[in-house]
């Protein structure tokens, strides 16, 4: 096991979807519209000439390394790509996520398999999107029946190019892809792989990353400038913040969890439990169905509080907030351990110190989905 501690973790989001779904165009996109976040790149392509791996090499230089020759989650041990990621992840780079585009014919699930068991302190899963051609859908089923089982995995599904059909269509479409979902995965309907990096990963203020005056800066400059900001992917979005200086209850707050609406895409923020035995700060990350949460210390002269950002379309915000509200917890230092338990089969399982209260039968502990969906 790798002994190394980070100071940060870096979420890996994994790009899936079968040849021609649009997978380079929606990485593009991300990186096209990313602010000042530093995207980390890793290009999958099956065959000799990476081309897909060209068609993005210029927008994120040395950050992007390609693996070529055939589906990464052929590989026998992941070595490979352990290694792209710790080079990725070194504090040098000051990575904030990873983008790994698999090949149209690689097998999903085997690649988060992979993921989880990456022994690098500084990987975190960041969650699996699975990117559908809408103009193809019947055919990809049908030449490629286990379509199903590969978007029964996914976190969040991009119907991608739902321009190319009509509204009976996309809406036949659409309830099939209920059908085949997983309970709380989100269905995001786009056109040209136009997919909000929000829902995603957090993207950093430019202010925060200038340094020497460069091109990406002067393009930023001008697109603040000139750019009719209610065009933006999240217009479509609505955004609830939730604040509480009491501690949550953690059996009341999985419970709101496991039971939010398929249209809430992300949840992302901290959490205070204040349970005795663990105090300290979580953070939670959810995209569609994935859900993690990662403990570490309150930031010094940081108010011990909770702050939740909820992001998603077609959600009633009222009931979200008045569910979180019932989540407030009057007497946590009355709580036993065993009130975490819910919480802790979604944090990545560390060494066997680690392990914390949770019971040592349960499976499951090492995986940030549901066992019934993953």
């Amino acid at each position: 096991m790798n002994s190394r501690q980070p100071e940060r973790t870096v979420p890996v989001v994994v790009l899936a979807g079968f040849l021609g779904s649009g997978k380079t165009t929606v990485l593009n996109h991300l990186l096209g519209n990313r602010g000042g976040t530093r995207i980390g790149v890793v290009v999958n392509d099956f065959g000799s000439i990476e081309v897909d791996a060209m068609s993005v090499a210029g927008q994120v230089g040395d950050s992007m390394v390609s693996l070529g020759g055939g589906c990464l989650c052929c590989a026998v041990d992941g070595s490979e790509l352990d290694a792209y990621l710790d080079r990725l992840t070194a504090p040098a780079h000051r990575i904030d996520v990873i983008v790994i585009e698999a090949s149209g014919l690689a097998e999903p699930q085997e690649m988060v398999r992979m993921l989880m068991a990456n022994e690098n302190p500084a990987v975190r899963y960041g969650g699996m999107v699975h990117v559908v051609d809408a103009a193809e859908f019947d055919a990809t089923r049908e030449k490629h029946p286990e379509t199903d089982r590969h978007l029964a995995v996914a976190d969040l599904i991009v119907l991608n190019k739902s321009d190319r059909v009509d509204a009976a269509e996309r809406t036949r479409i659409e309830s099939e892809l209920d059908a085949l979902r997983a309970p709380g995965t989100a269905v995001i309907a786009t056109e040209h792989g136009r997919i909000d990096p929000e829902l995603l990963f957090d993207r950093r203020p430019w202010t925060e990353t200038r340094g020497q005056l460069s091109f990406e800066d002067l393009l930023a400059e001008a697109d603040e400038d000139t750019h009719d900001h209610s065009a933006h992917a999240h217009a479509a979005y609505e955004s609830v913040e939730f604040t509480s200086d009491e501690p949550l209850s953690p059996r009341r707050l999985m419970d709101f969890l496991d039971r939010r609406p398929a249209g809430l895409y992300r949840i992302k923020g901290f959490v205070r439990f204040g349970v005795p035995g663990h105090e300290e700060r979580y953070e939670v990350h959810a995209v569609g169905r994935f859900l993690s949460f990662e403990p570490g210390p309150w930031p010094k002269g940081e108010p011990r509080r909770t702050q939740l950002v909820l992001i998603g379309s077609g959600t009633d915000g009222p009931a979200l907030l008045r569910g979180l509200e019932a989540c407030r917890e009057e007497a946590p230092q009355d709580a036993r351990p065993e009130s975490m338990w819910g919480v802790l089969r979604y944090v990545p399982r560390k060494g066997p110190a680690e392990a914390g209260e949770e019971p040592a039968d349960d499976p499951d502990t090492d995986r940030p989905h549901p066992p019934e969906t993953a």
